[in-house]
Protein backbone atom coordinates (compact mmCIF):
# COMPACT_ATOMS: atom_id res chain seq x y z
CA UNK A 1 0.00 0.00 0.00
CA UNK A 2 0.99 3.37 -1.08
CA UNK A 3 0.99 5.36 2.38
CA UNK A 4 0.80 9.14 0.22
CA UNK A 5 3.55 10.56 2.40
CA UNK A 6 6.38 10.67 0.53
CA UNK A 7 7.81 14.14 0.53
CA UNK A 8 5.98 15.11 3.28
CA UNK A 9 7.71 17.00 6.70
CA UNK A 10 7.05 15.20 9.82
CA UNK A 11 7.90 15.54 13.64
CA UNK A 12 8.81 12.72 15.73
CA UNK A 13 9.27 13.76 19.57
CA UNK A 14 10.83 11.36 22.43
CA UNK A 15 12.63 9.26 18.99
CA UNK A 16 15.93 8.98 20.24
CA UNK A 17 14.98 5.56 21.20
CA UNK A 18 12.06 2.46 21.88
CA UNK A 19 8.92 3.65 20.08
CA UNK A 20 9.88 6.66 18.84
CA UNK A 21 12.57 6.03 17.19
CA UNK A 22 10.78 3.36 15.13
CA UNK A 23 8.37 5.51 14.73
CA UNK A 24 10.79 7.88 12.79
CA UNK A 25 12.29 5.02 10.94
CA UNK A 26 9.51 3.95 9.57
CA UNK A 27 8.27 7.43 8.11
CA UNK A 28 11.46 7.73 6.59
CA UNK A 29 11.55 4.41 4.82
CA UNK A 30 7.68 5.74 3.51
CA UNK A 31 9.77 8.75 1.85
CA UNK A 32 9.12 11.25 4.38
CA UNK A 33 11.54 14.34 5.61
CA UNK A 34 11.82 13.39 9.41
CA UNK A 35 12.91 15.41 12.50
CA UNK A 36 13.63 13.46 15.25
CA UNK A 37 13.76 15.12 18.68
CA UNK A 38 14.97 14.23 22.46
CA UNK A 39 16.92 15.65 25.15
CA UNK A 40 19.75 12.79 23.97
CA UNK A 41 21.95 14.50 21.04
CA UNK A 42 24.34 11.47 21.20
CA UNK A 43 21.08 8.88 20.25
CA UNK A 44 19.11 11.22 17.97
CA UNK A 45 22.92 11.56 15.96
CA UNK A 46 22.83 7.78 15.90
CA UNK A 47 19.38 7.38 14.94
CA UNK A 48 19.66 9.78 12.00
CA UNK A 49 22.66 8.66 10.86
CA UNK A 50 21.08 5.40 10.29
CA UNK A 51 18.44 6.88 8.36
CA UNK A 52 20.66 8.70 6.13
CA UNK A 53 22.82 5.50 5.38
CA UNK A 54 19.37 4.25 3.71
CA UNK A 55 19.27 7.38 1.35
CA UNK A 56 16.45 8.31 3.33
CA UNK A 57 15.44 12.59 4.81
CA UNK A 58 16.28 13.26 8.41
CA UNK A 59 17.95 15.86 10.67
CA UNK A 60 17.80 16.02 14.95
CA UNK A 61 16.63 18.50 16.88
CA UNK A 62 18.12 17.58 20.71
CA UNK A 63 16.14 19.66 23.37
CA UNK A 64 13.62 19.37 26.49
CA UNK A 65 10.14 19.76 25.47
CA UNK A 66 8.87 20.21 29.15
CA UNK A 67 10.60 23.88 28.64
CA UNK A 68 7.84 26.29 27.11
CA UNK A 69 9.18 27.74 23.88
CA UNK A 70 10.80 24.04 22.51
CA UNK A 71 7.98 23.15 20.99
CA UNK A 72 7.65 26.19 18.74
CA UNK A 73 11.42 26.12 18.20
CA UNK A 74 11.25 23.00 16.86
CA UNK A 75 8.55 23.34 14.75
CA UNK A 76 10.22 26.18 13.01
CA UNK A 77 13.51 24.26 13.12
CA UNK A 78 11.40 21.48 11.04
CA UNK A 79 9.91 23.94 8.82
CA UNK A 80 13.87 25.63 8.14
CA UNK A 81 15.11 22.06 6.93
CA UNK A 82 12.02 20.34 5.35
CA UNK A 83 9.51 22.57 5.19
CA UNK A 84 6.09 23.19 6.70
CA UNK A 85 5.31 20.42 9.25
CA UNK A 86 2.68 18.37 8.16
CA UNK A 87 3.02 15.13 10.18
CA UNK A 88 3.03 15.43 13.82
CA UNK A 89 4.31 12.34 16.03
CA UNK A 90 4.26 13.41 20.07
CA UNK A 91 5.63 10.85 21.99
CA UNK A 92 7.06 11.09 25.57
CA UNK A 93 8.62 9.35 28.05
CA UNK A 94 7.09 8.01 30.89
CA UNK A 95 6.96 9.17 34.43
CA UNK A 96 7.95 7.71 37.92
CA UNK A 97 5.59 4.84 38.80
CA UNK A 98 3.77 5.67 42.12
CA UNK A 99 0.41 5.02 44.14
CA UNK A 100 -2.13 8.09 43.66
CA UNK A 101 -2.17 8.14 47.26
CA UNK A 102 1.64 8.74 47.26
CA UNK A 103 2.31 11.21 45.14
CA UNK A 104 2.54 15.32 45.91
CA UNK A 105 0.93 17.62 43.90
CA UNK A 106 4.75 18.85 42.66
CA UNK A 107 5.04 14.88 41.29
CA UNK A 108 1.77 15.65 39.14
CA UNK A 109 3.03 18.97 38.66
CA UNK A 110 6.25 17.31 36.72
CA UNK A 111 4.33 14.95 35.35
CA UNK A 112 2.38 16.93 33.42
CA UNK A 113 5.40 18.91 31.97
CA UNK A 114 6.43 15.65 30.64
CA UNK A 115 3.08 14.20 29.18
CA UNK A 116 0.30 16.87 28.36
CA UNK A 117 2.01 20.27 28.30
CA UNK A 118 4.72 19.13 25.64
CA UNK A 119 1.44 17.50 23.44
CA UNK A 120 -0.56 20.92 23.84
CA UNK A 121 2.47 23.40 22.85
CA UNK A 122 3.42 21.34 19.67
CA UNK A 123 -0.08 20.94 18.33
CA UNK A 124 -0.47 24.67 18.86
CA UNK A 125 2.66 25.22 17.01
CA UNK A 126 1.84 22.80 14.09
CA UNK A 127 -1.73 22.96 13.88
CA UNK A 128 -2.15 26.40 12.16
CA UNK A 129 -0.15 25.43 9.25
CA UNK A 130 -2.10 22.22 8.54
CA UNK A 131 -5.33 23.88 8.90
CA UNK A 132 -4.07 26.75 6.46
CA UNK A 133 -2.63 23.64 3.80
CA UNK A 134 -5.77 21.66 4.74
CA UNK A 135 -3.85 18.46 5.27
CA UNK A 136 -2.44 17.55 8.28
CA UNK A 137 -2.00 14.21 10.83
CA UNK A 138 -1.54 14.00 14.58
CA UNK A 139 -0.54 11.17 16.36
CA UNK A 140 -0.20 11.75 19.87
CA UNK A 141 1.50 8.27 21.77
CA UNK A 142 -0.24 7.22 24.75
CA UNK A 143 -0.13 4.06 26.49
CA UNK A 144 -3.00 1.01 27.21
CA UNK A 145 -3.36 2.81 30.73
CA UNK A 146 -6.17 5.23 29.01
CA UNK A 147 -7.95 1.76 28.71
CA UNK A 148 -7.16 -0.17 31.66
CA UNK A 149 -5.55 1.67 34.22
CA UNK A 150 -2.00 -0.10 35.43
CA UNK A 151 -1.09 -0.65 38.79
CA UNK A 152 1.32 1.81 40.16
CA UNK A 153 1.21 4.29 37.16
CA UNK A 154 -1.03 6.73 39.12
CA UNK A 155 0.44 9.54 36.90
CA UNK A 156 0.95 7.85 33.69
CA UNK A 157 -2.74 6.64 33.99
CA UNK A 158 -4.42 10.40 34.60
CA UNK A 159 -2.67 12.11 32.03
CA UNK A 160 -2.13 9.98 29.53
CA UNK A 161 -6.31 9.89 29.26
CA UNK A 162 -5.84 13.74 29.60
CA UNK A 163 -4.11 13.65 26.53
CA UNK A 164 -6.80 11.01 24.96
CA UNK A 165 -9.49 13.58 25.90
CA UNK A 166 -7.79 16.50 24.16
CA UNK A 167 -6.92 14.09 20.99
CA UNK A 168 -10.83 13.57 20.80
CA UNK A 169 -12.11 16.89 21.45
CA UNK A 170 -9.38 18.75 18.91
CA UNK A 171 -10.32 16.05 16.71
CA UNK A 172 -13.43 16.58 16.25
CA UNK A 173 -13.21 20.45 15.25
CA UNK A 174 -10.38 20.00 12.92
CA UNK A 175 -11.78 17.27 10.55
CA UNK A 176 -13.41 18.96 8.20
CA UNK A 177 -10.25 20.86 7.17
CA UNK A 178 -8.71 17.83 6.75
CA UNK A 179 -6.69 17.08 9.40
CA UNK A 180 -6.85 14.02 11.85
CA UNK A 181 -6.11 13.30 15.21
CA UNK A 182 -5.86 10.09 16.67
CA UNK A 183 -3.93 8.21 19.87
CA UNK A 184 -1.90 4.92 19.62
CA UNK A 185 -1.45 3.13 23.15
CA UNK A 186 1.10 0.60 22.95
CA UNK A 187 0.76 -2.21 25.02
CA UNK A 188 4.10 -3.87 26.91
CA UNK A 189 6.64 -3.64 24.23
CA UNK A 190 10.26 -4.53 24.13
CA UNK A 191 12.07 -1.30 25.25
CA UNK A 192 14.13 0.21 27.40
CA UNK A 193 11.11 1.89 29.50
CA UNK A 194 9.37 -1.42 30.03
CA UNK A 195 12.73 -3.28 31.20
CA UNK A 196 13.14 -0.66 33.46
CA UNK A 197 9.26 -1.25 35.05
CA UNK A 198 9.62 -5.08 34.97
CA UNK A 199 13.01 -4.38 37.35
CA UNK A 200 11.75 -1.90 39.71
CA UNK A 201 7.95 -3.37 40.20
CA UNK A 202 9.81 -6.78 40.74
CA UNK A 203 11.50 -5.48 43.03
CA UNK A 204 8.77 -3.88 44.63
CA UNK A 205 7.07 -7.11 45.19
CA UNK A 206 10.12 -9.40 45.93
CA UNK A 207 10.22 -11.22 42.87
CA UNK A 208 12.88 -11.50 39.77
CA UNK A 209 12.33 -9.68 37.15
CA UNK A 210 12.15 -12.75 34.67
CA UNK A 211 9.38 -14.57 37.21
CA UNK A 212 7.22 -10.60 37.11
CA UNK A 213 7.57 -10.85 32.72
CA UNK A 214 6.39 -14.60 32.81
CA UNK A 215 3.36 -13.50 34.74
CA UNK A 216 2.81 -10.70 32.75
CA UNK A 217 2.97 -12.64 29.60
CA UNK A 218 0.28 -14.92 30.69
CA UNK A 219 -1.95 -11.72 30.45
CA UNK A 220 -1.33 -10.94 27.08
CA UNK A 221 -3.04 -13.12 24.16
CA UNK A 222 -0.54 -12.77 22.08
CA UNK A 223 2.08 -14.61 24.28
CA UNK A 224 4.94 -11.81 23.96
CA UNK A 225 6.04 -8.51 23.90
CA UNK A 226 5.47 -6.45 20.68
CA UNK A 227 8.66 -5.28 18.62
CA UNK A 228 8.71 -1.63 18.43
CA UNK A 229 9.00 -1.93 14.78
CA UNK A 230 5.22 -3.47 15.26
CA UNK A 231 3.78 -0.39 16.82
CA UNK A 232 5.42 1.76 13.77
CA UNK A 233 4.05 0.19 11.23
CA UNK A 234 0.58 1.31 12.56
CA UNK A 235 1.58 4.63 13.61
CA UNK A 236 2.40 5.11 9.86
CA UNK A 237 -0.63 4.24 8.85
CA UNK A 238 -2.61 6.07 10.75
CA UNK A 239 -0.41 9.60 9.43
CA UNK A 240 -1.19 8.40 5.90
CA UNK A 241 -3.11 9.42 3.08
CA UNK A 242 -5.28 6.33 2.97
CA UNK A 243 -6.32 6.91 6.84
CA UNK A 244 -7.85 10.42 5.86
CA UNK A 245 -11.34 8.93 7.65
CA UNK A 246 -9.81 7.50 10.30
CA UNK A 247 -9.70 10.53 13.16
CA UNK A 248 -10.76 10.71 17.04
CA UNK A 249 -9.75 7.24 17.44
CA UNK A 250 -7.86 5.93 20.10
CA UNK A 251 -5.86 2.77 18.82
CA UNK A 252 -4.67 0.11 20.84
CA UNK A 253 -1.16 -2.18 19.98
CA UNK A 254 -1.23 -4.81 22.64
CA UNK A 255 -1.79 -8.22 21.68
CA UNK A 256 -5.09 -8.52 22.49
CA UNK A 257 -4.02 -7.30 26.35
CA UNK A 258 -7.17 -4.67 26.78
CA UNK A 259 -10.35 -6.62 27.58
CA UNK A 260 -12.72 -3.23 27.37
CA UNK A 261 -15.10 -3.23 23.99
CA UNK A 262 -14.40 0.47 23.99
Amino acid sequence: MDLGIEGKTAVVTGASQGIGRAIAMALAAEGARVVLSARNQEKLARAVAEIRSRGQQAASFAADLSQPKTAGALVEFAAAEFGPVEILVGNTGGPPPGRADALGEEDWRQAAELLFYPQLRLTRAALPGMLSRGWGRILYVTSISVKEPIENLALSNALRAAVTGFAKTLAREVAGAGVTVNTLGPGYTATERVTDLFEKNAARLGLEPAELLSRQLEQIPAGRLADPAETAAVAAFLVSQPAAYLTGQAIMVDGGYTRGLL
